[in-house]
């Protein structure tokens, strides 16, 4: 792995960055906030940084190998959360704990705020903080290989080392242009919910704020009680078709417009995302009529929404769900848990790595009816390989062991029990609000600071999905290796 190799890229990358910092320093300008300054200071940082950096590094004249786009990747993710933690620290906004972890929240689309108060917050800040949701939504890693020049096919590692989902190979043979076609998907959403939005009535400013965090499945709102605060059918309308199709592959889009409608209908993951979206809703819905004595539409209505909010990993809240029955409860963080579907800007195991297992399930318990047959996983019609299956069950485990660590430093640092549980599933997911002193109407401000360095790490691994991430504390990995 050549080093300088990896600095350069960073350092385009930081570059990139400080750009996107003129959109918010233009609306503190526009609203006369003093926060105009914090950003013009970031914009110097990021752009020295990436000067230096690019001195430094060495321009590639080859093809990435797999360590060098693992670590563009990760080190990439930690370095603009860096940069994007600058507005709340040197604004005086919050401290350097929080700050980092307020900024990776964004990044990853977690969602989870360390703000007591957001209505004391700018607008240009809060505006900051939905943006880097959009940013970090299809990928900090994909945006920047669709706009920044090509570099030679080991893309591909940087491509596999964020993407999201269970894949035997992504070895794409024009990478570039599926990267320039997403975003085009991703940036057509973007403006349509935001027009949307506007048209029902929100200032364009508000309507850009939700539009960053609804495509990008993030969460994060100007508003301390989140969407709550409109009580508006017609906004929460709006936001649950496009938290819905933000769940979905965005591949599957760029398929569809090659091939037709019939692409989605074919897509067993989206199929049954939206099966299990319907039957908790009902499951829901049903369960809060019975025992909260809750009227049917307004049963639906809210159920709906925090069902697709909470499995799409948004994290939006249109009521207080801590208030419902248990068993509801239970529902809500099994769908924290699942998630979207591969390849979408939802968190979560995945959809598809659910059906996987199982039907290594079903086929485990058949070969020990039948020993002598032969048993094949199959995903969307296609026969899937052993080697993506018996990747999904070594995630599975990865999952379960970073949640049962992560509620284990919690709880040793003093967080409830079963409000730690549910802020491990939810900083995994990266969805966002937990349960308890971390439920639908409360922060992680109360957090300890070292619990928010933990969640923080969590969030990074479950957006990165854990391997990326866990790679760089191998010893193995910094250790010089040809061609790897």
């Amino acid at each position: 792995m050549d080093s300088k190799v990896v600095i350069y890229v960073l350092g385009n990358l930081l570059t990139a960055v400080a750009i996107t910092l003129f959109l918010p320093l233009g609306v503190a300008l526009w609203y006369g906030e003093s926060c105009w300054f914090t950003f013009g200071m970031t914009i110097l940082i990021a752009f020295g940084i990436g000067k230096v950096f690019r001195l430094y590094g060495t321009v590639i004249q080859r093809s990435l190998s797999v360590r060098e786009g693992i670590a563009i990747t990760t080190l990439g993710w930690v370095a603009v959360a860096l940069i994007g933690m600058l507005p709340y620290i040197l604004g005086h906004y919050l401290g350097v704990i929080e700050g980092w972890t307020e900024s990776i929240s964004g990044f990853s689309g977690t969602g989870a705020t360390v703000i007591s108060d957001v209505s004391l917050i700018p607008q240009s800040i809060l505006l900051w903080r939905s943006e880097t949701h959009w940013l970090g939504g299809l990928g900090i890693i994909v945006i920047f290989i669709a706009f920044l020049p090509q570099l030679g096919h080991g893309t591909v590692h940087m491509f596999n080392a964020e993407s999201t989902g269970p894949s035997s190979s992504r070895s794409l043979p024009r990478i570039r242009e599926m990267a320039q076609a997403l975003f085009i998907v991703y940036a057509i959403f973007t403006g349509a919910v935001f027009l949307a939005l506007w048209v029902s009535g929100l200032t364009p400013v508000i309507a850009l704020n939700h539009a960053f965090s609804t495509i990008a499945t993030g969460g994060f709102s100007p508003y301390n009680d989140s969407i709550a605060h409109f009580h508006s059918p017609y906004i929460e309308g709006i936001l649950i078709v496009f938290m819905l199709l933000s769940s979905a592959n965005f591949g599957m889009y760029v398929a569809m417009w090659k091939r037709g409608w019939r692409v989605a209908w074919e897509n067993t993951e989206y199929r049954c995302y939206l099966a299990l979206v319907a039957i908790a809703t009902l499951t829901i819905a049903g369960n809060i009529m019975m025992v909260m004595d809750v009227p049917g539409i307004t049963a639906v209505r809210q159920a709906l929404f925090q069902v697709v909010s909470l499995s799409s990993s948004t994290g939006y809240v249109s009521t207080d769900f801590d208030q419902w029955p248990s068993f509801s409860k239970l529902v809500l963080l099994l769908l924290m848990f699942i998630g979207g579907c591969a390849g979408s800007t939802a968190g979560g195991f995945k959809v598809t790595r659910v059906m996987l297992l199982g039907h290594l399930l079903l086929n485990t318990i058949r070969q020990k009816i039948h020993p002598g047959a032969v048993m094949t996983v199959y995903s969307n019609h296609e026969e899937v390989s052993a080697d993506i299956v018996h990747g999904v069950a070594r995630f599975f485990f990865v999952c379960v062991m970073i949640n049962v660590v992560c509620v284990f430093l919690l709880v040793w640092d003093g967080v409830p029990l079963f409000a730690a549980m549910s802020v491990s599933v939810s900083c995994l997911s990266n969805c966002g609000p937990g349960f308890g002193m971390f439920g639908a109407t409360c922060t992680y401000a109360p957090l300890p600071a070292f619990s928010k360095v933990i969640v923080s790490l969590v969030m990074l691994m479950g957006r990165l999905e854990s391997f990326t991430v866990l790679a760089l504390f191998m010893p193995s990995f910094w250790k010089s290796y040809k061609n790897w």
